[in-house]
Formats: structure tokens, C-alpha cells, sequence
């Protein structure tokens, strides 16, 4: 089973990921660096500073190293193109203008950003592509506590309890429309 941890840039996912990498036995692909280091991508995007992933090519290669006995974690903001589930993690606008700028994003990447996260974008596509989809705010947590989160989910999703788990982490709890657009 292919989980997608998700999101946009900032909110979390890397830092989550890795650590559920270093405390746990999950397989965790990270996509976007299995992009740049295996070159599966159709252009580069000099304006923006980035890459322009080639899809057909990435799932391939995603599914040729996933594990087919038991859960394959998917790291990337557009691992909810390839999985079967999803955990969107979401950041309150503000708070992620600060982790984007840190990162030294230009002004116009932050703001496109801070307009994904707003308009609930990657969840939206989430819902649209996965079977399941949970959301935790990340926003005032630790990355300890989203960990337990996300481990709450995985053997959630092992055990057959989606329902349960989707009350919990229900898609859709989560809304910066108002801070952002109001």
C-alpha cells in the first residue's frame, strides 16, 4: 500500500518523514529528491527554481521500490498523485510565510504558496485522486506529536479502521480561507 505524506512546501512532511524513518521500519521514498537524482523530470523551471516532474515516469519508478507486502510511505507534495492514501499536513498561512521565507522562496513562490495552502488546494486534489485522505494541522505541533499522528493513521490504515480514523482526521477541518481571504 502506497501512503502519501502531503502537503504544501513548509508544512512539515520532510521533517515528519524522516524521523518516521529513523524510528520506524516503514520504506519512506522521498519523491522530489528521486526526481532530481534520477532525472524524472520533462524540464526545468528556471522562473520558479525547480523541476517539472514527469508523472508517468515517477509512479513507475515509485512503484518498481515499493514495498509489496506492507506500507510504502510517499513523501512529497505530490506524492497524493501516486498513492492509495493520503495524510495532507496543513499550516496556518502566517506561520508558513515564516518557514517558506527561511527558506529563502522568492516573494512570488511564497505567495503562490501561501495561496495553495489557503484554498486547500493539495487537499482538494487529494480528495479527488485517493481512496483515503486525512488532514492534521501541523501549525502549533510538534514534530513529535504530528509523528504520533501519522503512526496513528498507518496502523489505522493497517487494521482496517479508515472510518475511524477519517472522524479523527476528517478532510476538510482545517480552513485558512478566512485568515488569508477575509
Amino acid at each position: 500500500m502506497l501512503v502519501g505524506i502531503t502537503g504544501t512546501p513548509g508544512t512539515g512532511k520532510t521533517s515528519v518523514t524522516e524521523l518516521l524513518e529513523s524510528r520506524t521500519s516503514y520504506r519512506v521514498i522521498h519523491i522530489n529528491e528521486l526526481i532530481k537524482e534520477e532525472k524524472l523530470y520533462s524540464e526545468v523551471d528556471n522562473e520558479r527554481d525547480c523541476v517539472v516532474a514527469d508523472m508517468d515516469l515517477v509512479d513507475r519508478r515509485v512503484r518498481e521500490m515499493a514495498s509489496t507486502d506492507d506500507i510504502t510511505i510517499l513523501d512529497s507534495h505530490l506524492s497524493h498523485h501516486l498513492a492509495d492514501s493520503v495524510i495532507v499536513l496543513r499550516t496556518k498561512p502566517e506561520v508558513l510565510r515564516d518557514r517558506l521565507q527561511k527558506r529563502n522562496y522568492c516573494t512570488e513562490k511564497v505567495e503562490e504558496n501561501l495561496e495553495a495552502e489557503s484554498l486547500d488546494i493539495i487537499l482538494c486534489e487529494s480528495v479527488e485522486w485517493c481512496d483515503n485522505v486525512f488532514e492534521i494541522d501541523t501549525t502549533s505541533q510538534s514534530v513529535e506529536r504530528t509523528l504520533d499522528d501519522i503512526r496513528n493513521i498507518l496502523e489505522g490504515l493497517a487494521k482496517g479502521r479508515e472510518k475511524e480514523l477519517a472522524e479523527r482526521y476528517r478532510p476538510g477541518s482545517v480552513d485558512w480561507s478566512e485568515e488569508f481571504f477575509g
